[in-house]
């Protein structure tokens, strides 16, 4: 700078774009996620109307959504490891279409049954784990480094907008269309593998060696040996092990405990999501400002403790308490999720990315379906002693207070990711410091 030259002011570095493979993966995933919706709400009121199914059987459908869980979750990580990623979630694509357009067709030649939807929502499952493994991959992939926790966030908005929107979607396509309804979800799919394959390839096969037995070894071993990811799983299992109970408990609370009517739940829950997306939105400033460990640690905590809002009904009018607790829950809700794929995926290299993610989940989502049926029973059990209302309160108080505790493990997360960026700087400046003279 020269004599009487006054300083630049400083101009913040504009944000790394996203790039066209990201946009190409967005799209796809936001109109699959808003047809998912339809899926979701089209079996069940098929079931009721068309099928006239007992309770029994709707929750024995509803129970295949989580089966693939424990049972392919693993050795879906090895094996798509060992697959061309992009192709193979192209692939899953194709699979989720064929079986969700067998329903409607398995109407029109009444066909349909119990045992059909149940084969249907199995396989529609079963890819999705498939999909899954390859959905985490994908965005290391595609996304520069410091454009992870933005493109989550999108991602994550696009979940809270299918959310908002699709209940709202499926219904009015089930009363215009019926079954048909369901062929929406199925092009919906259509759209995300065109998507895919408009995309540059990425996500080529990474492993060759070992057994699958090792693999899937080794993809629980990456998980505890790290002491972030460590973290992390505890975290989550804690969380999974008490929250599906207040969920579950929740629409029993409504309106059976409360007298709410469905127009109003319904309401309520789409406020919920409303929360979910301002959650998406802010959660990169506080991860920016506060660190990802710190903001995931307290909003573990704080996702929790706002559940107990609900206690406040029947005192105050039910539906406003609903619709501003469950708004409170999905906001932490979304910054958790917003701030635990970058973490994990900030910890471990493309090579070991697909059996660290698929051991990640198939332990700490192998735990919803018997904390869902624990919040059944314990109501059940309860409710002699108590009613039914108290019997859920109880029981709701009970799961929120377990997922709190998951705040415990995740509150030493900041300090390992500092300690990490350290050792990371360090070792850059020295690499920086022995360069040749005159070097670039």
């Amino acid at each position: 700078m020269t004599a009487g030259t006054a300083p630049a002011d400083p101009v913040k570095a504009a944000p790394t774009p996203l790039g066209h493979g990201f946009a190409l993966f967005w799209a796809g995933q936001t109109v699959s996620l808003v047809g998912d919706k339809v899926t979701v709400f089209v079996v069940p009121t098929l079931m009721i109307f068309v099928l006239h199914a007992s309770a029994l059987q709707v929750g024995v459908v509803a129970m295949a959504q989580y089966l693939g869980i424990p049972l392919l979750g693993p050795i879906a990580g090895v094996l798509v490891d060992r697959w061309d990623k992009r192709l193979t979630m192209l692939a899953c694509d194709l699979v989720r279409l064929a079986a969700v357009a067998a329903i409607p067709l398995a109407y029109a030649l009444d066909a349909l049954s119990t045992p059909l939807l149940f084969a249907c929502v199995a396989v529609i499952s079963g890819a999705t784990i498939f999909f899954n493994v390859g959905y985490l991959v994908a965005v290391p992939a595609v996304v520069p480094e410091d454009g992870m926790v933005r493109a989550y966030s999108r991602l994550e908005g696009s979940g809270s907008v299918a959310e908002v929107a699709g209940p709202s979607i499926a219904a009015a396509l089930y009363s215009a269309l019926g079954v048909a309804a369901l062929l929406v979800d199925a092009a919906s799919y259509l759209v995300s593998a065109a998507c895919f394959r408009h995309m540059r390839p990425w996500g080529e096969r990474t492993v060759e060696e070992g057994s699958i037995r090792e693999r899937l070894t080794r993809g629980f071993r990456l998980n505890w040996a790290d002491p972030v990811l460590r973290r992390v799983v505890l975290a989550a299992v804690i969380l999974n092990s008490g929250g599906p109970v207040y969920v579950t408990v929740l629409p029993v609370l409504a309106y059976r405990g409360l007298g709410v009517r469905v127009g109003v739940f319904g309401a309520a829950m789409s406020v919920a999501a409303l929360g979910a997306l301002l959650g998406a939105v802010v959660a990169p400033r506080l991860s920016r400002r506060f660190g990802l460990g710190r903001t995931m640690a307290w909003s573990l905590l704080l996702h929790c403790l706002v559940g107990l809002g609900v206690l406040a009904a029947p005192a105050l009018p039910p539906g406003p308490v609903i619709a501003v607790t469950m708004g409170c829950y999905g906001f932490f809700m979304s910054c958790i999720n917003v701030c635990s794929a970058p973490t994990r995926q900030s910890r471990m290299s493309a090579r070991n990315q697909g059996v660290m993610h698929a051991a990640f989940r198939t332990v700490t989502w192998g735990v919803i379906p018997l904390a869902a049926l624990v919040g059944g029973l314990a109501v059940s059990l309860l409710t002699g002693p108590l009613g039914i209302l108290d019997a859920a309160r109880f029981t709701m108080a009970g799961g929120t207070l377990l997922a709190a505790c998951s705040f415990v493990p995740a509150l030493g997360l900041q300090p390992l990711l500092d300690a990490a960026e350290r050792a990371k700087a360090a070792a850059e400046g020295s690499t920086a410091a022995t360069a040749p003279e005159g070097a670039a």
